[in-house]
């Protein structure tokens, strides 16, 4: 269960915000994620997109920001991820908070879904963000299956289970691609269908006993070869009628 409080994370959203709106090495911010969505709930963090002004000293303005989450906000540890120019700078928080605050580019400020509500500034037009290829994710698939099936030969149970589990995760990234879902990270999953998510059940591991983990691999093999019927059917659908 989470330390922080509702209005602990509101408070400093806010000044967050607060303290954006007064750093002149930023010309724009959005709310990005639930708060941009009106989805929160009670486990919500915090996401900030911050726009840099041009010729600014990028590394510089992150260095102060993150000075300011150790000394001030309480950070336990941080954790970045880029994506083309911008950098997303995850903290945690020792009350479990999580704060992800993104320093972008103005050329590279832009909603990339419609999870973005400006705050201040103005955004460039939207990109989308591509959706991984149908046929990347049934090769990849099928290479987990592989993996899965020489993992319960050698009685490596453990390999065999995280195999599976990425074999899994990439026929629920189908159903959802092909369901017009969010395909990354199990986003679009407990959206599917009820009777299509209930059939994919079959294909978790109850326990690491042989027996039941070649129950379980039948079970994602026989969804595995429906997802893959059904693009197919897609796939030369829009050729015949190209």
């Amino acid at each position: 269960m989470p330390l922080f409080t509702e209005d602990e994370r509101e408070l400093l959203r806010a000044r967050l915000v607060a303290l954006a709106q007064n750093d002149p090495r930023f010309t724009g911010a959005a709310h990005i994620g639930s708060a941009a969505a009106g989805h929160m709930d009670r486990w919500s963090d915090i996401d900030l997109a911050l726009c840099m002004a041009p010729d600014t000293n990028a590394q510089e303005v992150i260095v102060d920001w993150t000075s300011r989450f150790y000394g001030e906000y309480g950070a336990a540890t941080h954790h970045d991820l880029r994506h083309g120019g911008t950098l997303f700078r995850v903290f945690l928080l020792k009350n479990t908070l999580q704060v992800d605050l993104s320093f972008w580019p103005a050329g590279e400020f832009a909603p990339i879904g419609p999870a973005f509500k400006l705050i201040f500034g103005q955004a460039n037009a939207e990109r989308s963000l591509p959706a991984p290829p149908a046929r990347e994710l049934i090769g990849m698939a099928w290479l987990y299956a592989l993996h899965t099936r020489s993992s319960i030969a050698r009685g490596r149970l453990w390999q065999a289970e995280y195999m599976l589990s990425g074999m899994r995760d990439h026929v629920l990234a189908l159903a959802c691609l092909r369901n017009g879902l969010n395909a990354y990270q199990g986003r679009g999953v407990d959206d599917l269908p009820t009777q299509l998510r209930e059939s994919i059940t079959e294909c978790l591991v109850r326990s690491l006993e042989p027996q039941e983990l070649t129950r379980a691999f039948i079970a994602t093999v026989k969804a595995l070869l429906a997802e893959s019927q059904l693009w197919t059917r897609s796939w030369l659908s829009v050729s015949q009628n190209r």
